[in-house]
């Protein structure tokens, strides 16, 4: 097989970011471990993996330049760790967000592995530092917070460990480069990364407006997906005022006035409970009996739409 790369990538959970993961390090040519602790997990994650690529093909939104079953074939599964870390030039961790999860299988595993490997971890919102203090091989731990679905989605978010070797951040900078992501360093730990504390924010003015009754659910969510999400599928929100203006600095001293005199009318921070979550989540289900069918089919819809996407991008840079 053509396009293959040295080394072997170990994902630590076999859940959906796990099997996405999977399928993102063998679309770029790595051969992939896929470990968790009950095999039959495993041998479900590998059956779900093959259904995906599949339809990948069909639908012709297969990433990389290998056939499915090419890929296929570098993606193995384990359910013991130290079979799993042989080799392993670069393992992403996916167990579940919880502290003591993670705690646990990171000391099992820094007492695993080398020197040169790389111990990544997806964590979307726990530092660092609570995560990797005391291990042997903290050198070589960074967070790689992807976005759900990273098969789809590209970003990458890196964010060391104060003792995290600079090595270590331009080693997996490379190599989400080479996998076709969009990694982006982190230069310091705050609460909540940079991707979630812009999420956190869109959606915290949004339960705002759906409590003090100035629009439906619905229509917030047309507002972001027909609006502001058109111009950040491509831009962000500082380039979006960059062009809106002369300049960015023109932007501030034309709406900044209006821009303070908005944000001093936002509210407190919500506590996400009581009548308005009740309201919310009433307005984004269908009329339908079966909740799960619901779920996995605007889940399917979403990652079909964010392929498409994905690819017009794509064609979008190189005109």
């Amino acid at each position: 097989m053509a396009d293959l790369q040295e080394g072997n990538i170990v994902i630590i959970g076999s859940g959906l970011i796990g099997r996405s993961w999977a399928m993102v390090f063998a679309s770029g040519g790595f051969k992939v471990k896929l470990y968790d602790i009950v095999q039959e997990q495993v041998s479900t994650a590998l059956v779900d993996i093959r259904r995906q690529m599949e339809e990948l093909q069909k639908s012709e939104m297969l990433r990389g330049k290998l056939s499915v079953e090419e890929q296929l074939k570098l993606i193995s599964g384990c359910s013991d760790l130290k079979t799993a870390l042989e080799g392993a030039l670069h393992i992403q961790e996916c167990v579940p967000e919880n502290l003591d999860i993670k705690q646990k299988i990171f000391s099992e595993i820094d007492l695993l592995i080398g020197d040169s490997t790389i111990l990544g971890s997806s964590t979307s919102c726990l530092s660092p530092t609570s995560m990797f203090n005391g291990l042997k091989h903290v050198k070589n731990c960074i967070v790689a917070h992807p976005v759900n679905p990273p098969y789809f989605v590209p970003l990458v978010e890196l964010v060391p460990h104060p003792q995290t070797e600079l090595a270590t951040v331009d080693r997996t900078y490379h190599l989400m480069k080479r996998i076709g992501q969009s990694p982006v360093k982190i230069m310091k730990e705050t609460d909540g990364f940079v991707l979630n504390r812009l999420q956190y924010a869109v959606i915290s003015e949004a339960w705002r407006l759906v409590q003090d009754g100035v629009i439906s659910p619905r229509d917030v969510d047309i507002v972001m997906s027909e609006g502001l999400g058109m111009r950040y599928a491509f831009l962000g929100p500082l380039e979006t005022a960059h062009l809106n203006a002369d300049g960015f600095k023109s932007y501030c001293e034309r709406y900044g006035e209006g821009i303070n005199r908005v944000l001093t009318t936002f509210g407190s921070v919500p506590d996400f409970t009581g009548k308005t979550a009740e309201k919310i989540d009433t307005a984004l289900w269908e009329d339908l009996p079966n909740k799960d069918e619901q779920l996995i089919t605007r889940r399917e819809w979403r990652n079909s739409c964010l392929s498409h996407l994905a690819k017009l991008k794509e064609k979008m840079k190189k005109n």
